[in-house]
């Protein structure tokens, strides 16, 4: 008897063909094992068949991801005298490609150990670990089709590589110093162990430091160094917004930031996302890393380069064990991926190598609510793992997202295939890489869209490249693709009450959106709520200058009585409105958190997107006060958030705690929130809230209005791999799409 097995799922790049041959002898199956573009096909001969097919799923890879696994039983077929890895052969069907993973513990210990082959070798990797999707050029996933092609292994590495007692047997990237990239300074020529000592002194000096990872280039300096950050911010062009810092081990971390079980997880799991962690008030790290910010975006090193950065075995006797690793780009595009690029980056040198990048992957990131994740930005490590969204076989589509935190989405069947991050699309830089990226992942995916989604506003720049597509084009609205991009995340079907408080989008009515309640599912929405409206002075400086939207909401007086502004400006302002002078009517609750943060004194203008909420946040959770305060929700379901913002007013001109104050804002919010949701529900009869929108990245809120939520007996659907930023605005588009075929 023999079986025709075929296995769905991450089952390629993860060393699953060897290890299916380890199994097979271990059972006394005979056969072969093949890669098949979009499965692994398995013929099997032998008594153990059961119990072989069992195993496989028990036993599966740590870094593979089983989906399905199908039997069919072949009658007369040939019988095998052995069990081989045979040549792929590409065929067509779901595809499912393997994100970049960490270094794994084995391939790290023998980095360091001096009586291995691979001693101090920038590219280790084995099976369990290395570059996937940022080497790959086609499926199947071979040799041939990735960027180490350039590279021919050499005699030692292919005994490795055809042995099925190897770690390495069916390892694509292998490679060692004899055979494999190499690692140099750019401008110089130092190369090898060389560089790396190199680049480890004028980081230990206090210099900032290019360093090409797996998806692109980094800009480290020493975290502790506090004029080599600033240097580097100043030279970034990046005044405020908080750095990432690269921690030598956890034992570093722990030092500096408060850790739970959960961020111990995924701080050292195989995707090593950058975590958002507490910071420890005695800790060491310079305080412009994160300024006015309560938390620290932490991360290991995931790749051979970054440990021997930290532990090179050199002269010198102090080397730091955290250090700023942070996008290497220039400001407003995306992370540099080549030697042209990383000229460009402002450092001191730049340590490359001569392994290609064909897709950029920047760094995921990671924050928690009640101690489970919610993803910032999914990139590195995740991307591009699709969502699974049951019901019918759905056509192709493209979804081009949205024009801020930038990912596209590629949809077949009920795959959701979410791209890398990609950045912001203002930039025309930013469109030609969005452009290269989606024709590379339509090819390694295997997807031809048969319609194109966009956002509905019709200025930017993803919408004009969506009409290049000679497809047709389904423009969705940005609140509530937020929404549908919740929805498909958690594979839910039926409508639902969907709260999205977001920035800034373009809605139905000509006016900014962005705090708002639909009664929605994936064919069809309705508006029937929102918050407060206000009026925005002063065209897109309005995003950036909380104290805008805090004048429009307030009066003249007292805005000068907190000094929000110079009087000079502020009058200039307040003519605008008085005339309605580029002015505009808004719903957003992402420029609501910026006017309290400016009347609290907080922050009256930001330097980069989110600061005044981010900084808002902080103080309040230093807070324990609480305040009282009557409310109430009229049945056209406008949030009384202007009588918030009153009532805060007028109690920070009464010298009110700020803490006290901005903690009062969080609790209100989520107690109106949970209050319109009851009363939809009631209406409705529907039990199930979803959660989106930008300003759901707030913790805090977020935590607040699943617990007030949950006590009125509502189900609460949120984000958790797929943020709930514009960077999981594709998502929503492809599914509203996939809904139109």
């Amino acid at each position: 008897m023999i079986w025709n097995v075929k296995v769905f799922g991450i089952v390629q790049g993860v060393g699953f063909r060897p290890f299916i041959s380890r199994l097979a002898s271990a059972f006394s199956i005979s056969g072969s094992v093949a890669n098949r573009g979009s499965y692994v096909e398995i013929f099997a001969q032998g008594e153990n068949l059961a119990e072989f097919v069992a195993a496989i799923s028990k036993q599966a890879p740590e870094r593979s991801a089983i989906l399905k696994v199908d039997v069919t039983e072949i009658s007369g077929a040939e019988n095998f005298t052995g069990f081989e890895i045979t040549e792929s052969v590409h065929e067509r069907g779901d595809i499912f490609v393997s994100p970049d993973i960490a270094i794994c513990e084995n391939c790290a210990a023998e980095l360091f150990n001096p009586s291995d082959r691979r001693y101090l070798h920038p590219f280790i990797n084995c099976t369990a670990c290395g570059p996937r999707l940022t080497i790959l050029k086609h499926m199947p996933y071979d040799r041939e089709r990735t960027s180490m092609s350039d590279f021919p292994m050499c005699e030692s590495c292919a005994a490795e590589y055809f042995s099925a007692d190897s770690r390495r047997f069916d390892a694509q990237p292998i490679c060692c110093h004899e055979c494999g990239p190499e690692i140099y300074l750019i401008g110089s020529s130092e190369r090898g162990g060389e560089a790396i000592r190199s680049a480890r002194k004028i980081l230990a000096a206090g210099g900032i430091v290019a360093v090409k990872g797996l998806g692109g280039f980094h800009l480290a300096c020493d975290a502790r160094n506090f004029d080599a950050v600033q240097r580097l911010r100043e030279n970034k062009f990046r005044p405020a917004k908080p750095f990432a810092v690269m921690f030598k081990n956890l034992a570093a971390v722990q030092r500096e930031c408060i850790l739970t079980s959960a961020h111990k997880t995924f701080l050292d799991s195989p995707q090593k996302p950058i975590v958002l962690l507490e910071k420890n008030p005695a800790g060491t790290i310079a305080e412009n890393v994160a300024p006015e910010i309560n938390r620290l975006g932490a991360l290991l090193p995931y790749t051979p380069v970054h440990l021997l950065l930290f532990g090179y075995p050199d002269a010198l006797e102090h080397f730091p064990d955290a250090l700023v690793m942070t996008s290497g780009n220039p400001s407003g595009v995306p992370i540099a991926i080549t030697d042209a690029d990383a000229q460009d980056l402002p450092c001191d040198a730049i340590l490359s190598n001569n392994r290609e990048i064909l897709l950029r992957a920047d760094d995921s990131v990671m924050d928690f609510v009640n101690d489970t994740p919610s993803m910032i930005r999914r990139s590195r490590g995740y991307a591009p793992l699709p969502i699974f969204y049951d019901g019918k076989k759905n056509k192709p589509a493209l979804a081009i997202g949205g024009e801020l935190k930038n990912t596209f989405c590629l949809a077949k069947n009920n795959l959701l295939y979410a791209s890398p991050y990609i950045g912001d699309v203002s930039d025309l830089r930013t469109v030609e890489v969005l452009k290269n990226s989606i024709r590379r992942m339509s090819d390694l995916l295997e997807i031809q869209p048969e319609i194109v989604a966009c956002d509905l506003h019709p200025r930017y720049q993803t919408t004009k490249l969506a009409e290049e597509f000679n497809l047709p084009v389904v423009k969705v609205q940005h609140h509530y693709a937020h929404i549908l991009s919740c929805v498909a995340e958690n594979n839910f079907h039926g409508e639902v009450i969907g709260v999205a408080f977001d920035g800034t989008g373009y809605g139905d009515d000509g006016t900014i959106w962005g705090g708002e309640f639909f009664i929605c599912d994936a064919r069809s929405y309705r508006r029937v709520g929102h918050i407060a409206k206000f009026v925005q002075a002063g065209g897109d400086k309005s995003a950036r200058e909380g104290w805008r939207i805090a004048l429009a909401m307030a009066d003249i007086s007292s805005a000068k009585t907190l000094n929000l502004a110079s009087d000079k400006n502020l009058d200039a302002a307040a003519f605008l409105l008085k005339n309605n002078l580029n002015c505009v009517t808004s719903t957003s609750c992402g420029r609501l958190f910026d006017a309290v943060s400016a009347i609290l004194g907080i922050c009256k203008s930001s330097s980069y997107e989110g600061e005044a909420a981010m900084k808002l946040q902080t103080v309040a959770e230093n807070s324990a006060a609480k305040i009282s305060w009557q409310f109430e929700i009229g049945a056209d379901l406008i949030l009384p958030t202007d009588k918030l913002f009153a009532e805060i007013l007028s109690r920070r001109l009464e010298g009110g705690d700020t803490g006290g104050l901005a903690r009062f804002f969080h609790e209100s919010l989520a107690e109106m929130t949970a209050q319109a949701c009851e009363i939809l529900s009631a209406r409705t009869k529907i039990k199930t809230v979803a959660l989106s929108g930008g300003v759901f990245q707030n913790s805090l809120l977020t935590a607040l209005t699943i617990d007030k939520l949950n006590r009125r007996g509502l189900n609460v659907l949120r984000h958790k791999f797929i943020p709930a930023n514009d960077g999981g605005l594709c998502i929503g588009q492809a599914l509203k799409a996939q809904s139109c075929l």
